[in-house]
């Protein structure tokens, strides 16, 4: 009777060998499962902060070129606004001028007038 409670004894322990042993070989997958999970988010993790950090860095370049292209933009609105000052002063001169033109034509055309005048005179006191 001995030997029959050590086989059921031994029988016992196997099966329950086989339990711990299937347990610890499911626990095992269980763990390596979650572990290439882990992996890969934190792969994912690190792209997203990667391209989060290349973008921040874009960010910062466009931020720079367009205090920039603002600068110049200014600079240039500014050099426009003295073209435009001097043009129109420009414009201004060359009015009076052609007005002062125009005077001196009529001035011109009246003497031409008062010689012809005088000629005319001067033919007929000859004859």
């Amino acid at each position: 009777m001995e030997e029959k409670l050590k086989n059921k004894l031994i029988f016992v322990l196997g099966v329950l060998c086989l339990l711990f042993f299937a347990s610890a070989v499911s626990s095992c997958n269980g763990a390596s499962r979650q572990k290439l999970a882990r992996d890969k988010e934190m792969a994912t993790r690190l792209d997203l902060e990667e391209k989060m950090s290349k973008s921040t860095q874009e960010k910062v370049a466009i931020e720079e070129k367009i205090k920039s292209l603002t600068k110049d933009l200014a600079e240039s609105k500014a050099a426009l606004d003295s073209v435009k000052k001097a043009l129109q002063q420009e414009e201004l001169i060359s009015s009076s001028l052609k007005d002062e033109l125009n005077k001196v034509k009529k001035v011109k055309e009246d003497l031409e007038e008062e010689l012809k005048n005088t000629q005319a005179k001067n033919k007929k006191t000859l004859i």
